[in-house]
């Protein structure tokens, strides 16, 4: 027998699989239902997660990540205030909420290029205390405008790879590509971190 693979669940552990995982990006215009994008597991072609941007939600710098019955899972929303001020960097913060209506601060981004520090890689914060959290602190390697990048944990391991087939890259079509989720890691977790990203970049979640 193989070794049990180690879970990191930040949002839930049901969005951790014991094995390898490849999600499917397909983007939405602006135009069309106000943006955002559909996750799709590529094996199984199923539909797992949804995100809604700005132009759905019709609040600027707000986004939401729900699974495939549209069941919220992540509200994402610029942190602002003295926390932002104080840091120099603009920062964003992925939220969970109970079956009352509680909010809890999950993880949190910081974009560098809100900042003076613009060769500062994207960091991103898990803020939950929890003993199968086994890495607090990611960072963004590459390009995601580009669709090449990585989120990489604090030892240098890749958990999450974005990236394009070949065909895309030819047809420069950026409305399509995948995400390789090694096993343990917590896919909505990743998903909400390319959701950041994307409207960072001026992506379809933006208004």
């Amino acid at each position: 027998m193989g070794a049990k693979v180690k879970e990191m669940p930040v949002v839930s552990k049901m969005f951790c699989s014991s094995t390898q995982v490849v999600l499917e990006v397909r983007t939405r215009p602006r135009v069309v239902g106000g943006g955002g994008f559909v996750v799709t597991d590529l094996h199984s072609q199923a539909v797992v997660f949804k995100v809604d941007g700005c132009g759905v939600l019709g609040k600027k710098d707000q986004m939401t990540v729900a699974d495939a019955d549209q069941t919220p899972l992540l509200l994402i929303r610029h942190k602002g205030g003295i926390v932002e001020a104080l840091s120099l960097c603009k920062q964003w913060g992925g939220y969970t909420q109970d079956y009352v209506g509680t909010q809890k601060l999950v993880f949190t981004l910081k974009d560098p290029k809100a900042c003076f520090a613009n060769n500062w890689p994207v960091r991103v914060s898990i803020e939950q205390k929890d003993e199968n959290i086994y890495c607090k602190n990611f960072w963004i390697k590459g390009y995601f405008e580009d669709k090449e990048c990585s989120i990489i944990d604090s030892g240098g391991d890749v958990i999450a790879q974005v990236g394009v087939t070949k065909e895309m890259k030819k047809m420069e079509n950026k409305d399509l590509y995948h995400v390789v989720v090694k096993p343990g890691i917590d896919q909505a977790f990743v998903v909400g971190v390319i959701a950041i990203l994307d409207y960072i970049h001026n992506g379809s979640t933006r208004c």
